[in-house]
């Protein structure tokens, strides 16, 4: 886990990013991620029950309707980057594993080692506790 060759493939193959825990406020670190993806070339598909849309974009309110939003798009989910406590993250590594999502990332300060192995025993490839933007950035 966090192998920089997973990071690199990660980051060069994912095209379209559903960012869990978006937010709208300009004061968190997800509207910057979020927005920087986006910037970058990424598609971005916020995912956040509480909030319409971020950024213009439309926000859905779990996995499910983001998958079939992309999937509508004539696109999917690769990867999944998580803005979420820990404790929510096996509930997200089920929907990831169920709608066949192949990358995992869990941002700074989330950890679940055991959601975590569960996702990478159905071969999902995982990075946690790291910052996509920092190593995105680092690509360069």
């Amino acid at each position: 886990m966090n192998e920089p060759a997973v990071m690199d493939e990660m980051l060069r193959k994912a095209k379209v990013i559903a960012v869990v825990g978006m937010s709208d406020r300009d004061s968190r670190a997800s509207y910057h991620i979020g927005k920087y993806l986006s910037q970058h070339g990424y598609k971005v598909v916020p995912v956040n029950p509480t909030i319409q849309n971020v950024l213009g974009m439309t926000c859905y309110p779990d996995l499910e309707s983001a998958q079939n939003a992309a999937r509508a798009d004539g696109a999917q989910i690769d990867m999944v980057d998580v803005f979420r406590a820990p404790e929510h993250v096996p509930p997200i590594v089920d929907d990831v594993i169920r709608l066949g999502i192949k990358y995992l990332w869990l941002q700074d300060g989330v950890v679940h080692h055991e959601a975590v192995a569960r996702a990478e025993a159905a071969g999902v490839k995982c990075v946690q506790n790291d910052c996509i933007y920092r190593r995105h950035a680092q690509m360069k």
